[in-house]
């Protein structure tokens, strides 16, 4: 299993509603609103990497109101 944080920027306005719509896509196990440079914070899980890479631009990208998104998987050191 391959887990990830998804930094999210919106566009003004829109945290809370690009929150809520994320958090209802499967692999997302976590959406926040947060305060500074970042205003959505997400947890994913998915499969394999190549799965998560799916995740990302075809379902979380395509929500309205995003503007860029910074995906940091998680390593087990």
């Amino acid at each position: 299993m391959v887990h990830a944080y998804i930094l999210i920027q919106t566009e003004v306005g829109k945290a809370a509603q690009v929150a809520a719509t994320i958090s209802e896509i499967d692999g997302v196990t976590k959406a926040e609103d947060v305060t500074g440079p970042y205003d959505v914070i997400v947890r994913a899980q998915a499969d394999t990497v190549d799965e998560l890479g799916r995740l990302v631009v075809a379902r979380v990208q395509s929500v309205d109101g995003i503007t860029r998104t910074l995906t940091c998987p998680v390593v087990n050191l």
